[in-house]
């Protein structure tokens, strides 16, 4: 499977008042073609019940599916991929269990975490915080886009920015040298999630003169 995306929206319950589902279907709406099911805290089975759900919408809009760490939730619901965190099984174990069938992505935070996850087997990762975001705050200070592109040209496989990335910043991510951008809030935390999507979608589509 390619990485044929170059939005790499990841879900938050807890930043939407509409139900998670119907959340989605708007950001794919709006244009939106990878979704990651990242909802910490759902016990198991709920969290099973609502990947089900997620990867029939997804499917309606021909997107990537990823969950979050759940490697037996991902392969349960026949995802395209599983997303890797710190505390996460490393990838070169997730790859001798899923072989080719799942796409590998990996958060990383510094060029020694890139390189690793590149060598253990990841098809993509992500990277940052790039600009400040309370979320990533205890992963230290923002890297920079400087920093960004040092890492996009020590490793082999797409990247994508992550943190504080908004409508206005995701494009100067790209001229940087990534492959894409990663966000939760900017479509999520939107009262208008078919909206925002189709503007970041546009920012990132069009080049940055």
């Amino acid at each position: 499977m390619a990485i044929d995306f170059n939005l790499y929206l990841i879900t938050d319950r807890k930043q939407t008042t509409r139900s998670l589902p119907e959340a989605v279907r708007l950001a794919l709406q709006g244009g939106v073609r990878a979704i990651q099911l990242r909802e910490k805290g759902l016990p198991v089975r709920g969290l099973l019940s609502l990947a089900q759900e997620i990867r029939k919408i997804t499917r309606e809009f021909n997107a990537k599916f990823f969950v979050n760490d759940r490697v037996d939730v991902a392969v349960a619901v026949d995802a395209d991929g599983v997303h890797l965190g710190h505390e996460s099984m490393p990838p070169e174990a997730v790859r001798r269990i899923v072989g080719k069938r799942l796409l590998i992505g990996v958060s990383t935070h510094n060029i020694k975490e890139a390189k690793a996850a590149e060598t253990g087997g990841a098809d993509f990762i992500t990277f940052g915080p790039v600009f400040f975001t309370a979320s990533k705050a205890p992963f230290g200070h923002p890297v920079g886009l400087d920093y960004l592109a040092d890492a996009k040209k020590s490793v082999g496989i797409p990247l994508f920015g992550l943190g504080g990335i908004k409508t206005d910043n995701a494009a100067r991510v790209l001229t940087y040298g990534a492959d894409g951008v990663s966000m939760i809030s900017e479509i999520f935390g939107s009262p208008d999630i078919e909206g925002a999507a189709q503007k970041v979608v546009s920012a990132i589509s069009t080049p940055v003169r």
